[in-house]
């Protein structure tokens, strides 16, 4: 990678238990996706859900348009628009006019589904899913990228002469990023469309369920064979992080939040096993020591990071899940340490500083001689128009 500079981003599901104004926990979400623009952030994500209580976003475009009202720099993306459950041609025309009406602000996620569930509300079987996303996806860049009537007929939509009237207002298309967990096809697809990749598994490869390695290899490979090409800064790794002034604050900051999340959320609305014993008051601890979840100061980040990146052999952005396991404002202090100390040890904003500093400190007793025979040379000196001056 030629580039550096690590771009760092919130990914939203959202995440928000039960029991509280829906309408206020969007709001929230709105206010987040504020806050991380101020504080220099360089993407936002919002997934699309229909059921389960706790992710809320229907429709991410929806939302991001609001987003894009309230933000000024930040990029939005769909994280992910479901495409199996959609006519290729409405998304493509939802994504386009996004894309102008923010003047171009916007990445295009895509994935087959975040939930099983959602699929069976709309009868469809879900081992169509990623089969029916690539189709999708195969349309829609066709769609933005040629001006040629297009028709298709599939077992699931069909297109007659179909053409975009409104063209991407980012050429060729907005960047595109296809979801990747721990099967190959995201990254197979990815590297077929020379797509980026937004990997949301990340957080179990640090025990080995996940070789990143290897999965960024099957992304080079697909493009090798489609004659496309792939770029390790538009692959995306999203991670569960929450960080304080100090470890044991992080701790108790999330304890409660983040015990709900895995046996509410997790366990008991997603069917999965919670990976660690408990009890609730001691699963995050035991998540943070399987390596599962980053809770603890910058300097864990940094550590975090960093090793993500050899074990990787390299990536573009690192993205922070945006869940609720502590109260707002711990929420938005994690995010400010982490905009204060861990973005710049990445992003070369320390470079120029550092460097001074270190020349000035080299030279720092020869100079406090030279300021000291300049004052000394200064009080001696007649004043103004004295006689003989």
């Amino acid at each position: 990678m030629s580039d550096p500079r690590l771009g760092f981003g919130l990914f939203l599901a959202p995440f928000h238990a039960l029991g509280e104004s829906p309408t206020l926990s969007l709001e929230r979400d709105l206010e987040l996706i504020a806050f991380v623009d101020r504080l220099g952030y360089d993407e936002a994500w919002v997934g699309e859900h229909h059921s389960s209580g706790w992710e809320t976003i229907a429709s991410p475009e929806i939302f991001l348009a609001v987003a894009a009202e309230r933000t000024r720099h930040i990029r939005l993306g769909t994280g992910a628009v479901s495409l199996p459950y959609h006519h290729p041609l409405m998304v493509a025309d939802r994504i386009v006019l996004l894309d102008h009406l923010t003047r171009g602000r916007i990445n295009f996620g895509v994935g087959p589904g975040g939930h099983i569930s959602d699929a069976m509300m709309l009868g469809i079987d879900p081992e169509t899913l990623r089969e029916r996303m690539a189709e999708s996806l195969r349309v829609i860049v066709r769609l933005m990228t040629d001006t040629a009537p297009l028709s298709v007929s599939s077992e699931w939509f069909t297109l007659n002469d179909a053409v975009l009237q409104l063209r991407p207002f980012q050429r060729p298309t907005p960047p595109i990023a296809v979801t990747s967990m721990e099967s190959p096809a995201g990254m197979r697809l990815a590297g077929e469309l020379g797509a980026g990749v937004l990997s949301l598994t990340v957080a179990k490869s640090t025990g080995g369920a996940v070789d990143l390695r290897r999965q960024w290899d099957e992304a080079e490979r697909s493009a090798d064979v489609a004659g496309a090409r792939v770029d390790r800064r538009d692959w995306r790794l999203v991670i569960p992080v929450h960080i304080a002034e100090t470890r044991r604050q992080a701790l108790d900051d999330t304890r409660l939040g983040g015990a709900r999340h895995m046996l509410d959320y997790v366990e008991a609305t997603t069917g999965r096993p919670c990976p660690v014993p408990g009890p609730p008051e001691q699963i995050v601890e035991q998540m943070a020591e399987l390596g599962a979840w980053v809770i603890g100061t910058p300097d864990d980040l940094v550590e975090v990071i960093s090793r993500l990146r050899e074990m990787s052999g390299g990536f573009g952005t690192i993205l922070f899940w945006g869940h609720e396991w502590a109260p707002i404002d711990a929420v938005r202090r994690s995010h400010e340490l982490i905009a204060r100390y861990v973005m710049p040890h990445f992003q070369g904003a320390l470079d120029g500083l550092v460097a001074s500093n270190i020349l000035m400190r080299a030279e720092a007793s020869r100079l406090h001689e030279l300021r000291s025979q300049a004052t000394a040379k200064a009080k001696a000196a007649p004043p103004p128009g004295a006689v003989g001056s």
